[in-house]
């Protein structure tokens, strides 16, 4: 089929294609742009179609398969782009300082671990220090499961302290203010 042949058929299924496109977006000028990108498409790929078969359901697809990959392609974009909610102020696009060391410091840290069961506390550093859980439980002579949620019950302590730790020296800090 020559170019001058297919643009002649593709203009006769135009009005239905602009149509379909509007259905698909319900807005009038992403209609209009999908069906621009369908007829680029079309152009492009015309030696694909296979003569004396249905050009409409052919171009059809084309913009089903068009619309749908732009869908996911704008919402994969809009999950990344996210904007911020009104009430997150975003004042300084700089750098900001981490306060994580000074509000928490190594030797508090250390303190809390220390204060842990032993129970708790040995298969926590043993982790720690980059044992896998299989040799925690070879060496400790307990099961991989028990390894496993005693790792996960320290640090559950572990983060409770650090709360209550956050939250005694935020308290100082709003009376010291």
């Amino acid at each position: 089929m020559s170019t001058i042949e297919f643009a002649t058929h593709f203009q006769a299924e135009e009005s239905l294609l602009l149509s379909f496109a509007y259905r698909l977006t319900n807005d009038q000028e992403d209609a209009k742009d999908l069906m621009q990108e369908t007829a680029y498409k079309a152009f492009r790929y015309r030696t694909r179609y296979q003569p004396h078969t249905n050009l409409r359901a052919w171009l059809m697809t084309i913009m089903r398969n068009t619309f749908i990959n732009d869908y996911r392609h704008r919402k994969r974009r809009r999950g990344v782009q996210a904007p911020a909610p009104e009430n997150y102020p975003i004042e300084n696009a700089g750098m900001t300082d981490n306060q994580g060391v000074s509000n928490l410091t190594v030797a508090e840290l250390e303190r809390e671990i220390n204060a842990l069961e032993d129970w708790l506390k040995v298969p926590f550093y043993m982790h720690c220090q980059g044992y896998k859980y299989e040799d925690i439980a070879e060496a400790l002579s307990i099961p991989l499961g028990t390894v496993k949620s005693r790792i996960f019950f320290a640090r559950k302590q572990l983060q409770a302290a650090v709360k209550e730790l956050y939250a005694s020296r935020n308290l100082e800090e709003a009376l010291c203010v």
